[in-house]
């Protein structure tokens, strides 16, 4: 019995130990049970060990619900940090705000810098996906650049007038948004420049032209010294201040003047020809007007010594220098041929009636000579492909070949306010004469406006120069690279001449001069002349050329 009590009292004591183990509680109980069982003992101890047996498992039970709690808790809390974590994480990404320099991209034409015309935008400004941040000029094409991002405008690393590298950062534009890392890479090198890529790359080669001192002037000023003078303000430049046309840059720059402090009066500003015009002559003084205007002139003419002034190329003349100077390389021969243009000057009066009855608002409402010239010659190349072919000679090997071209892309020389251009009709052979005119006369307003794309000037495959509209009889074209042949058109005339039927009397007849000039690596004079002699025919017999149309 002691025995017994022995054990139950070794139960109790392990119950009251259950809060600090109940496995090693449950493991004592279990042997008081057992030695229970092997021992004598009366019902009412047995109730007791029971009671105290369904005691143990309560407060077992308690314990290990505590446990499970505290368990849970500290799960939860877990997961919660975690998960607290994964969220701040989310929203930094959907956030994303990174400040990448954009790179000028290539425009074509293997053009590596360019001017920059004007800028749309200033620091601070948010730009939308598509829409324009500047105007950049190259040798012969100004083209409108776009943001490929939404954003903020952080930095321009050029001014309006300084030329830009293209491949090289520009602008620097906060991307907003989840942009993606292969399209933020797209936008910037792989690495980043060691050399100062925002630095301006002519900033030594911008001044300012030199304002003229009239001797006048100077004795006022001496006059006046001790005098208190009003301290004009100076004029705010800002990025987006020189809103013109490549064309009134160009007459900004002839006459000396800085377009940043002309307030312009056009549409947003747009500084017009007035608005230099009118600038020039309130800057010149009564004692100012009698002084030229040219550096070249400004030498006084008492005075013996040769003096020389250097000038830097403008866009045009440098890229009209580098393809002359890639023709050196060309041997070039001549053949010459007057053409009547009779027959065609009498076709074309009557079809000018015809357009000009039926064109509608907007439309082409006179024809010039120039059209069919241009039609007559895309005959003779289906005739003769070579003339429509291209040199190519094999980097590894230095075989040269010929590559023939499908498509009569025609292109017409141009003289405008920018200088020479030689935009290109496209796919002549698939145009009608009618189609050809609306082409050359769109092409012509672009390049008087300073607004033909890389795409307009690019893919020439033969070239075509009117001289004549301008003056003179006889031209030696240049041939340009990856063409093997030009036509010269000399000026119209009226000459007296024998006619055709009857040799004994004299009629009156309008006369042209082509000048052909050809690649002697691969034209012939004898394939040069048959070509020729198929233009001379049809522009001579205009009618000829309705068994020619497709």
């Amino acid at each position: 019995m002691w025995g017994n009590i022995r054990h139950l009292g070794q139960a109790r004591e392990g119950q009251q130990r259950l809060v600090r183990s109940p496995l090693s509680c449950f493991h004592e109980l279990s042997l008081s049970y057992l030695g229970f069982r092997t021992s004598k003992c009366n019902s009412t101890d047995l109730l007791d060990i029971l009671f105290t047996y369904t005691m143990f498992l309560q407060r077992s039970s308690r314990a290990l619900q505590r446990q499970w709690r505290l368990c849970r808790g500290l799960n939860r809390t877990a997961e919660f940090q975690v998960r607290s974590a994964l969220i701040r994480g989310f929203q930094s990404t959907r956030n994303l705000q990174v400040v990448k320099p954009v790179l000028l991209a290539d425009i074509g034409e293997g053009i590596v810098e360019c001017e920059i015309i004007q800028w749309f935008v200033e620091p601070g400004a948010r730009v939308e996906e598509f829409s324009p941040l500047c105007e950049v000029q190259s040798d012969k094409a100004s083209v409108e650049i776009t943001s490929r991002f939404s954003g903020v405008v952080k930095k321009l690393h050029y001014e309006a007038g300084e030329m830009a590298k293209v491949g090289k950062p520009f602008v620097d534009i906060d991307i907003q948004g989840g942009a993606s890392q292969e399209a933020l890479d797209a936008l910037t090198a792989p690495e980043p420049a060691t050399e100062g890529a925002s630095e301006p790359l002519n900033k030594d080669s911008l001044s300012k032209p030199p304002q003229a001192q009239s001797a006048a002037g100077q004795g006022t000023e001496s006059a006046t010294q001790a005098e208190p003078k009003p301290q004009t303000p100076p004029v705010k430049k800002g990025k987006c201040a020189a809103l013109a046309t490549p064309a009134v840059r160009h007459l900004s720059k002839e006459l000396n003047v800085d377009i940043l402090e002309i307030e312009g009066t056009g549409k947003d500003g747009r500084v017009l020809k007035e608005d230099i015009y009118r600038f020039v002559e309130k800057r010149k003084s009564p004692t100012q007007s009698a002084q030229p205007t040219s550096p070249f002139s400004s030498i006084s003419p008492d005075t013996d010594k040769q003096t020389e002034t250097t000038v830097q190329l403008t866009n045009t003349q440098l890229q009209m220098f580098k393809t002359m100077t890639r023709s050196l390389t060309i041997p070039h021969f001549l053949y010459a041929d007057e053409i009547d243009f009779s027959q065609l000057h009498d076709l074309r009066r009557r079809l000018n009636k015809v357009v000009s009855q039926s064109a509608k608002e907007g439309e082409l409402t006179k024809l010039s000579y120039l059209p069919f010239i241009i039609k007559a010659v895309s005959i003779a190349l289906n005739q003769y492909p070579i003339l429509n072919a291209r040199v190519d000679v094999n980097a590894e090997t230095s075989k040269p070949t010929l590559v023939h071209r499908s498509q009569h892309n025609i292109g017409v020389a141009m003289d405008t306010p920018l200088g020479l251009l030689v935009p290109v009709i496209k796919n002549v052979g698939a145009r009608s004469v009618l189609s050809i005119a609306a082409e050359l006369t769109r092409l012509q307003s672009q390049a008087a406006a300073g607004k033909l794309s890389p795409q307009d000037l690019s893919g020439g495959t033969i070239t075509v120069s009117n001289i004549g509209n301008i003056g003179g009889t006889y031209v030696s074209p240049v041939i340009v690279e990856k063409e093997v042949a030009i036509l010269g058109i000399g000026r119209m005339r009226t000459v007296p001449a024998f006619d055709n039927d009857n040799h004994d009397k004299v009629v009156k007849k309008q006369v042209c001069n082509f000048s052909w000039s050809a690649d002697h690596r691969v034209i012939d004079g004898a394939t040069m002349a048959r070509a020729a002699e198929v233009v001379r025919k049809i522009v001579e017999e205009p009618d000829a050329m309705i068994l020619h149309l497709r």
